[in-house]
């Protein structure tokens, strides 16, 4: 015996595409309340904390060199690593502060 199906045509009460779109629309919180918002966050302290370098801080480079900031300007610092050495870096190129540095060894 053969069995025929056949395609039924939806039903006027069917929500599965009003159901899809509250699905995405959840995916899509989800994704911006743990993945986008603390990005955005963390990049706007970083900037924040490289706009408000002066003379005199200690920081650290994306590289990892430590130094004592000399001289700041509008896109570059000077930074004292030892005695009689100095380097000009971008600012962008400071990833941390020792202040934050060390605050951040006490969180773990």
């Amino acid at each position: 015996m053969n069995n025929i199906f056949f395609l039924q045509a939806a039903t006027p009460e069917d929500n599965s595409g009003i159901l899809n779109i509250a699905f995405l629309v959840v995916i899509f919180v989800i994704f911006y309340f743990f993945m986008i918002r603390p990005q955005n966050k963390k990049r706007k302290e970083l900037q924040n904390m490289r706009d408000s370098l002066k003379k005199g801080d200690s920081v650290v480079t994306i590289g990892g060199i430590h130094g004592k900031v000399v001289e700041v300007k509008e896109t570059t610092i000077v930074l004292s690593i030892d005695a009689n050495t100095k380097i000009k870096v971008d600012k962008s190129s400071v990833s941390m502060d020792d202040t934050t540095k060390l605050s951040e060894e006490n969180k773990k």
